[in-house]
């Protein structure tokens, strides 16, 4: 092994999958050799089919479809704001001046801190809980989207000038090309974020979701439902990563060439 030398994309994945590979045996040694109590953590079968009743009995799929949508739906909530936001900010330096301090100062802000306020404005509903994704992106990849635009080339700018183009069209031709690999790769990052903000979300004053059944269990002391229900979120999410990191590849083919 060699830093930063790449290897190849077959030997990634068997690298990737031996890792979990090794959790799970882990996992199984530790819970069939008796070492730890299933009160306090259920070995891998338990888990299996009691994932198998919550899914074919107790409308776990319902669950799922749910908290889904409360993930997508404050994303792109905050992804629709953020982006147009982001780039002004990048590009102009007196909108990255009035905007920039708030913004700084708010992504410092626990979102769970918000919850209490949320519910007083929106009730327990699902605007609370997209408004709870919302806070909890935006503000991060509004940052985010502003640095990849402001760290441009600048002899691709000063080419463009040379060239002829006019500011409006520097923004559209030369600054949104330049950093669109980057700002996908920010909005991958970002929605993973929004994961963890919908299951807090979820475990106050909701109904249904996966965060909501983690709950359910918690209070039945269910480990083997909680694990199950952890797992699915691990399964959706990473599902999610790679569908963006198949979608950049083929949007984006040169940024795959740097790397």
């Amino acid at each position: 092994m060699k830093p930063l030398a790449p290897i190849a994309p077959g030997l990634r994945v068997v690298l990737g999958t031996a890792f979990f590979v090794v959790f799970v045996a882990a996992w199984a040694a530790a819970t069939f050799g008796g070492f730890v109590s299933p009160t306090f953590l259920a070995d891998p079968l338990t888990m299996l089919r009691s994932g198998w009743v919550l899914l074919t009995q107790m409308n776990f799929g319902y669950d799922i479809g749910m908290t889904v949508w409360r993930v997508l739906g404050g994303f792109v909530m905050a992804a629709a704001i953020a982006l147009p936001l982001g780039i002004a900010m990048g590009a102009y330096k007196p909108v990255e001046a009035f905007f920039e301090p708030f913004i700084s100062f708010s992504r410092y802000l626990p979102a769970s801190a918000f919850i209490p306020l949320l519910i007083l404005w929106a009730g327990i509903g699902e605007v609370q809980k997209l408004l709870l994704i919302f806070i909890g992106s935006f503000f991060n990849l509004v940052l985010m989207i502003a640095v990849i635009v402001g760290n441009t080339r600048r002899d691709l700018v000063e080419a463009a000038y040379t060239l002829g183009v006019k500011d409006a069209s520097l923004i559209r031709r030369v600054l949104i090309p330049g950093a669109a690999p980057e700002i996908a790769e920010a909005l991958r990052m970002v929605l993973g974020w929004a994961w963890t903000y919908v299951i807090v979300a979820e475990l106050i004053g909701a109904s249904s979701g996966i965060g909501h059944m983690i709950t359910d269990s918690q209070a039945l002391l269910a480990t083997d439902q909680i694990i199950f229900g952890i797992i699915v979120i691990g399964l959706i999410g990473l599902a999610s990563d790679l569908a963006f990191k198949w979608a950049n590849a083929r949007l984006y083919p040169w940024a795959a060439l740097g790397r």
